[in-house]
């Protein structure tokens, strides 16, 4: 009996794991474009997720929801906070992040790495802190009947704003692995990461192409935030958390492959919720890197490192 019992835990935890692993995934995703195009290591990514989430839990808490409902509003919300950071996006890029990447910093000690870490370090702590200000320090979350009801099937309860989600977020992945194969914007984005300078001789604005990648980053990231924000309560804070896992997720899938940053999301989401068969709740994020160390000691390059260089 107790062998069935744990049986049953376990495919709840499987099937919890991959729907939680599917906004992690999509989140990874962001990141990973940003690393893959412009080889930068953006501290603030989980601080633009931590905005996608207030952004959705505003435009759901608005008309919006009289035009869509309650069951629909917030999922509409959450797309909508990609445009809106997107923007912002643009905008950070254009002011700030241009001057420490790209052609002007490629001679500096280091290719730049070290102002870019302070830079977006930086803006995290901005983000934060003024998120702090603005939204204040109590914990919300995205209210929407979904969150509060499930889908039986057998013995394995699936949450339905969790479903929604994961759905949202495999549509999202595809679309923008569509785009970066196929699209000419995204042949350019492919070719100035791959080599600035033949990508300049062949009329690729390689500035520009940095420019849209790491807004389409920002954008993606914060879309995977919405989605998550219907299941998960946050706070100005909540970045700090996120960044970690991915990072992780993205080490795991292959440093600048997009759909190794994918896979590697996903598998944080299940080993994370798998590890709470074994352990408390509180050593998720310890089973996380216990895992990744191992992944990454049999393939150090990630499970996707062949393809790394060119996607």
């Amino acid at each position: 009996m107790e062998f069935g019992i744990f049986l049953e835990d376990a495919a709840q935890a499987l099937a919890t794991g991959i729907l939680v692993g599917g906004a992690y995934a999509l989140m990874c995703v962001g990141l990973g474009i940003i690393f893959g195009s412009m080889r930068v290591i953006n501290f603030a990514q989980g601080d633009f997720m931590m905005l996608g989430m207030y952004a959705t839990y505003y435009l759901a808490t608005s008309a919006l929801v009289g035009v869509f409902g309650l069951y629909a509003g917030p999922a509409v919300a959450a797309l909508l906070s990609g445009p809106i950071l997107f923007a912002f996006g643009w905008l950070l890029h254009k002011t700030m992040i241009s001057r420490v990447t790209g052609a002007r910093v490629a001679d500096m000690d280091g290719g730049g790495g070290y102002a870019q870490l302070i830079l977006t370090l930086g803006i995290g702590l901005v983000l934060q802190n003024g998120g702090l200000i603005l939204f204040g320090s109590t914990p919300i979350a995205v209210l929407t009947p979904l969150s509060r009801q499930s889908w039986e099937v057998g013995t394995v309860l699936l949450n339905q704003a969790r479903v929604v989600a994961f759905v949202a977020a495999i549509g999202i992945a595809a679309l923008v692995n569509l785009f970066l194969t196929y699209s000419r914007i995204g042949r350019g984005l492919r070719a100035a990461a791959d080599n600035p300078v033949a990508a300049t001789y062949m009329g690729v604005d390689v500035t520009k192409a940095h420019r849209i990648a790491f807004s389409l980053g920002v954008a993606v990231t914060a879309v995977a935030g919405g989605l998550l924000a219907s299941s998960q309560s946050f706070q100005p804070y909540i970045g700090i958390d996120f960044v970690i896992v991915m990072y992780a997720g993205v080490v795991l899938g292959g440093l600048g492959s997009i759909m190794g940053a994918f896979w590697g999301g996903l598998t944080i989401g299940l080993v994370q919720q798998l590890s709470t068969l074994f352990l408390p709740y509180q050593l998720q994020n310890t089973t996380i890197f216990l895992v990744f160390l191992l992944i990454i000691f049999f393939w150090p390059q990630g499970m996707f490192g062949r393809v790394s260089e060119r996607t």
